[in-house]
């Protein structure tokens, strides 16, 4: 890899790693191609990116984005991105259906350095549509509940 494909990674995984609300660290070692593009694969259903990059390269990239606290050692995986629920998510069910060869290890969440645990708790939080179906139920109760009193009123005096 040249000097300037380098400065390249660092600048793209900079400019990513600016626009996320979390990056997760996670060891994919032991892990086939074909996992990773099932990994792949979910992760773009979710607007998550997902990028194996050198660990000089990340730790120079994250410098930059001013999110330190966490040394990167071994082979990891980057999964990343806008919402911090999906990203975490994508990698926690793909850390449950393969334990054998991946873990997550670390995570930057809303800029502070953060442990596997806090990804797992991120990851059983519903997510931005189920908050949004949520919303709207609540919103919807005292409609639907005032159309089924009218409508109880209706019959009560058609019975009258």
């Amino acid at each position: 890899m040249t000097k300037t494909q380098k400065a390249q990674v660092i600048e793209q995984l900079t400019n990513e790693f600016k626009t996320a609300t979390a990056v997760v660290v996670c060891d994919y070692r032991g892990s086939t191609v074909s996992d990773l593009e099932t990994l792949r694969k979910s992760a773009r259903e979710k607007d998550v990116k997902v990028q194996v990059a050198k660990n000089t390269l990340a730790t120079i990239a994250l410098k930059n984005c001013e999110l330190e606290g966490i040394s990167l050692v071994d082979t990891n995986i980057f999964i990343w991105g806008e919402d911090a629920i999906s990203a975490s998510k994508i990698a926690s069910e793909f850390a449950t259906s393969n334990k054998d060869s991946f873990s997550i290890r670390s995570a930057y969440i809303d800029g502070e350095a953060s442990d596997a645990a806090k990804v797992q708790a991120f990851a059983k939080l519903p997510g931005r549509e189920e908050l949004l179906g949520m919303l709207a139920a609540t919103w919807m109760a005292p409609v639907a509940n005032f159309t089924i009193g009218l409508d109880a009123l209706r019959q009560q005096k058609e019975e009258a």
